[in-house]
């Protein structure tokens, strides 16, 4: 019975080892594709769009074109690329369809292109737009089409997040609706945020000197703080953030300091983290006054918080395109070259590039400022 057994096996074996050996012959049709002549991009049948901010989900240009042959029956890639030369310098893809000859930008996704090209908002300005056809999940055997242009006037699209301070341990307490002090969003990132100034804790009580970071006054979700639980949220000097809903479905922990005293306070949305450092303000000056000035306003006076003598804020004030300054009491007049937000110097001006009423938040211990639109 055993010596059956054993000749079924090698019997086996042997038909494998054929199987296996003629498997790696190469018996295939190889696929061969060709570069495929460009598709022709149709002119549009309206060459001046007007993007309307209120309907940003209707359609707001059709692009169609003629079909890529590569030589073989597959699913051909059409990236539709919007530029503003004709060279197409930096362009931006629009959309990407598969398998078809037509698309519909909407006004929402025309506008961002826009933006994303640099375009100033109000304004008619040419754009030029084309296809590129491919192959493949690397786009391979790219091909562009003609380019059409066309006019746009474009609105403006706020891109940024806002976030604001609440807590026993900054000026407002824990009440969401109390002019809490915004964060200062990085010029050169647009996901770190500081804030540098007093914090109190007089107490050292375990619940005192804490705080979270709220992403819109008067609403306590979304929020953000310490991946703790509250009752474990011992305080550090930094870590990993937590937020609901950002990160989960129960509110975070929160940040604190042991002891009152001016701090630098950063946090991360990009990689999730913050710090909290201690921050020597004792040689900072103490102004008794702060105005904006400037072609992009009329002076106004800033109000200086009573918590923190050098965060100054102006709940909403009108601008226009231009440029301000914040101007001291002594006459210093500082600015900053990034508009909405970033870090200002004595001398520079901060550049607005469209008009709306802002609320104007601005700190003498480091320069920093943020410009908040309030309805873009």
């Amino acid at each position: 019975m055993m010596k059956y057994i054993k000749n079924i096996s090698i019997f086996v074996l042997a038909v494998c080892t054929a199987v296996l050996a003629s498997s790696c012959e190469d018996g295939t049709d190889e696929f061969l594709v060709s570069e495929t002549a460009p598709v022709l991009l149709s002119d549009l049948s309206i060459n001046n769009i007007e993007l309307d901010p209120v309907n940003v989900n209707n359609p707001a240009m059709t692009l169609t074109w003629t079909e890529a042959n590569y030589g073989q029956q597959a699913t051909v890639n059409y990236n539709i690329e919007i530029a503003a030369d004709e060279a197409f310098t930096n362009p931006t893809t629009a959309s990407s369809v598969s398998g078809n000859n037509t698309a519909t930008l909407s006004v929402s996704e025309l506008n961002s292109a826009a933006g994303t090209l640099g375009l100033p908002p109000f304004a008619w300005n040419t754009l030029y737009a084309r296809v590129v056809s491919s192959l493949g999940t690397q786009n391979g055997i790219a091909v562009a089409s003609n380019s059409i242009s066309f006019m746009v006037f474009p609105y403006f699209n706020y891109p940024f997040d806002d976030y604001y301070l609440v807590g026993n341990g900054v000026a407002p307490g824990w009440d969401n609706n109390a002019n809490n002090p915004a964060l200062f969003r990085d010029a050169g990132n647009q996901n770190l945020y500081h804030y540098t100034g007093f914090f109190t804790n007089s107490s050292g009580d375990f619940g005192e000197g804490r705080f979270k970071v709220l992403e819109s006054r008067g609403l306590w979700q979304p929020q953000w703080g310490v991946t703790d639980n509250e009752g474990d949220d011992v305080i550090k000097t930094g870590g990993d953030i937590a937020g609901n809903p950002g990160t989960q479905g129960s509110d975070p922990g929160r940040f604190g300091v042991a002891s009152s005293g001016y701090y630098h306070f950063t946090i991360n949305f990009g990689d999730q983290s913050y710090t909290m450092e201690p921050y020597d303000a004792s040689g900072a000056t103490d102004f008794t006054s702060m105005e904006i000035q400037g072609s992009a306003t009329t002076i106004a006076a800033m109000t200086q918080s009573s918590f923190d003598s050098h965060i100054w804020n102006i709940p909403s004030v009108r601008l226009v395109p231009g440029e301000l300054q914040f101007v001291t009491n002594t006459g210093s007049s500082w600015g900053g070259s990034t508009e909405f937000s970033g870090q200002a110097t004595e001398g520079g001006s901060i550049p607005v590039v469209v008009e709306d009423d802002y609320e104007v938040w601005f700190n003498d211990l480091d320069g920093r400022y943020i410009l908040i639109p309030l309805n873009l």
